[in-house]
């Protein structure tokens, strides 16, 4: 399968370290593929609001029936929307909308299935009353492969709590949905992390069709 590795022209125009605040605004820090040392313009600054429409259409792409290069700030800028509403649910009881990230059921399943079984794995410990205020995430691969018309990003994010902080890998594999752009599988590669215990260690994480493939879902431990 052909891969287009995201180039340095473009991971400079686009985001790729973020931090993300309680306020939900985003301060965009670009990095490259081949230099990972965090470079910081003045200008390179952009903000999500709490007025942004929590909806698929907040993520849309440029265009209405296919992907490319061209969509992968909005990509990565639904990735780290995803990741920080994920980690408020899961230890905030924040609301987590899978439709505004997924649109396979299967998938959008087994998601709500990780949100409440983590949340309330921290409850049972009583672990909730230090919540979680912000994100900060970098990206550490980007590939594009067109013939499979679908991005791979697998980002380091760092979750700030109350008091303290934690580290996970999360990869994503990413499609054009009629013009919208989804999140086609989620793996959270962290020690002891949910996905992990579920769906294995080690997984590679390459094919975007795989919560379409019955037979898989059926007959694996994913199934809630």
């Amino acid at each position: 399968m052909k891969q287009v590795y995201l180039l340095f022209f473009l991971l400079i125009v686009l985001s790729a370290c973020t931090n993300v605040n309680e306020d939900n605004e985003e301060l965009v820090r670009p990095v490259t593929d081949v230099q990972q040392e965090v470079i910081n313009p003045e200008n390179q600054t952009t903000a999500i609001t709490e007025n942004t429409p929590n909806t698929p259409s907040t993520f849309v792409a440029l265009d209405q029936n296919s992907l490319s290069v061209r969509d992968f700030e909005s990509a990565y800028a639904m990735c780290v929307s995803a990741l920080t509403a994920y980690y408020k649910a899961t230890w905030n009881d924040s609301e987590f909308d899978v439709n505004t990230y997924f649109d396979n059921d299967n998938l959008k399943q087994y998601m709500q299935a990780k949100i409440d079984s983590q949340h309330e794995l921290f409850l049972q410990n009583d672990l909730t009353d230090n919540i979680v205020t912000g994100l900060k995430a970098g990206v550490e691969k980007a590939e594009f492969h067109d013939e499979g018309d679908f991005f791979y990003l697998k980002i380091d994010a760092e979750i700030i709590k109350d008091v303290g902080s934690y580290a996970e890998p999360t990869e994503f594999l990413i499609q054009n949905s009629r013009g919208n752009l989804v999140i086609v599988d989620w793996y959270t590669s962290g020690k002891d992390s949910y996905d992990s215990m579920i769906r294995g260690e080690d997984q590679v994480i390459d094919n975007p069709e795989i919560w379409n493939d019955g037979e898989w879902v059926e007959g694996s431990p994913i199934r809630p």
